[in-house]
């Protein structure tokens, strides 16, 4: 069984039903690329990472910054030379078979149908705290319809929308590195930085004071929040110019990586202490804010977190739709979702991500520590499948493209294959010892043996399909007269 290049059917902006449109401009791109490693889960999610592992936890961002860093050029390289909104399931795909891209793309769209019940939440529940008269689930299904409109208008609304949402996270993480270092370096006038120096990486048990174990543990707890660096090679299937759009999004990863994560924790630690009480009680950003003085820190700081909540719902959405929308293409999703209205926009896969998101919503509410604890669970392994697939994709991927067409080898990963390997191995050996961790019902052995259930149960789905897809090819070639091998799939 054989199966043909993947390609995402994009069409002008007035060729009517036709396929996706190439509504994205190169600004746009750009910020989605930017914004699309910032995630909430920076601002939330980085004080018990800092609890845990002291000022070492800049060690364990590095660590999984630079294995993003890797994945990302893989992923670069196969995308320009195919740019789709299928992306790395769609080079599954055609590197693995069919089996793996249908798997990976499904497991994929289940994980961001569940991120957006988790952030209309959280966002949610800081409107609830401004305007307390609107209840919180009221909230969230404000939220969740005013992005599915946006999202159902135009590709080109979705991309106005994000690059606002990111430019605000963008901007508003450059002040705090600019405000933060001038206050450590003590020439910032008018706050209080008594607590502010980069002593303190060291003074307060040491830069390790758990111990280098401790790095490991960071791990697990920042991987997730990088989840979204993708999304620009989803998108770049719908821009005025994806090769390029494709290249220049994943040549510019490091210091996006280096500036946003990095960049910002390194000030955090150095304005306060690792293990002032603060930054547990009100958030790292928020306690370091506070440190200096800066009047009303902590509602500047929601602000910027319920922006970042409502980028992460907006990308989501449309991620979510993008890779329904190419399974839908690939016959491996109901053939609706493959339909695209006048303007472009694959209606039927909104709508059907957009449905599962408020039926995960409505499981938060009523059943969170059940039915909603075992969604977030089994979906939370799944960056980390995503990421090993892109890793055996790449290894195959590369041969394919260097025999059929060299010259779309834009992009090249560095050391080939060597340093794919070794990704992979780190992937393999990050999710080992996510099975050592056994603290709390969300640990990281049950996110793990979750996600593997829920990915055996997909994968057993995917190989059945095949299996009864060749047999239907195999019957249509004999009644033919011929050869199946010779009958393309897909």
């Amino acid at each position: 069984m054989t199966s043909q290049p993947t390609t995402t059917a994009t069409s002008p902006a007035g060729d009517p039903g036709n396929g996706l449109h190439a509504g994205l401009k190169n600004r746009h791109l750009s910020m989605i690329a930017i914004g699309g490693v910032i995630g909430a889960g920076l601002f939330v999610g980085s004080s018990s990472g800092i609890a845990t592992a002291g000022p070492g936890i800049l060690l364990s961002y590095a660590l999984v910054g630079t294995l993003v860093v890797l994945v990302m050029r893989m992923l670069g390289e196969m995308s320009a030379a195919n740019p789709t909104s299928g992306s790395f399931s769609a080079h599954a795909d055609r590197a693995l078979g069919r089996w793996a891209g249908f798997s990976i793309g499904w497991l994929y769209w289940f994980f961001w149908v569940v991120v957006l019940a988790v952030e209309a939440t959280a966002g949610a529940k800081i409107l609830e705290g401004w305007i307390p008269a609107v209840p919180q689930w009221g909230w969230a299904l404000i939220v969740m319809v005013v992005l599915t409109a946006t999202n159902l208008i135009s590709v080109g609304s979705y991309g106005e929308f994000e690059f606002w949402f990111a430019g605000i996270k963008v901007v508003a993480i450059g002040a705090f590195i600019v405000v933060g270092l001038l206050a450590v370096l003590g020439v910032l006038p008018g706050v209080h930085a008594d607590k502010a120096s980069f002593a303190n990486l060291t003074d307060h048990g040491g830069f390790l004071p758990h111990g280098p174990g401790a790095i490991l543990t960071g791990v697990l707890l920042v991987v997730f929040s990088f989840m979204g660096s993708e999304i620009a090679t989803l998108a770049a299937g719908e821009s005025e110019d994806p090769q390029r759009a494709v290249t220049k999004s994943t040549n510019s990863i490091i210091w996006r990586i280096g500036v946003f994560y990095l960049g910002s924790i390194l000030i955090v630690v150095a304005l306060l202490p690792w293990n002032d009480p603060s930054i547990k009680e009100k958030g790292s950003y928020v306690a370091a804010l506070d440190s200096l003085g800066i009047a009303h820190a902590g509602e500047i700081m929601n602000f910027i977190v319920l922006t970042s909540v409502l980028s992460c719902l907006n990308s989501g959405l449309y991620t979510a739709s993008r890779m329904a929308f190419s399974l839908g293409q690939r016959g491996d999703a109901p053939k609706a979702f493959a339909r695209t209205t006048s303007r472009g926009v694959p209606m039927a896969a909104i709508i059907a991500s957009v449905v599962f998101g408020f039926v995960a919503v409505f499981f938060n509410y009523r059943f969170p520590d059940s039915v909603f604890l075992f969604l977030v669970n089994s979906s939370g392994a799944v960056a980390l499948f995503v990421w090993l697939v892109i890793c055996f994709s790449q290894l195959r991927m590369r041969k394919i493209i260097q025999a059929e067409a060299p010259e779309k080898l834009v992009v090249k990963m560095w050391l080939y294959p060597y340093l794919t390997w070794a990704t992979a191995g780190l992937i393999v050996f990050v999710l080992a010892y996510m099975l050592t961790d056994t603290e709390g019902e969300s640990s990281g052995r049950t996110t793990v043996l979750l996600s593997l259930l829920v990915a055996a149960l997909v994968i057993a789905v995917a190989v059945v399909k095949q299996k009864l897809t060749g047999g239907r090819v195999a019957a249509t070639a004999a009644e033919a007269g011929e050869p199946a091998d010779k009958v393309s799939v897909g």
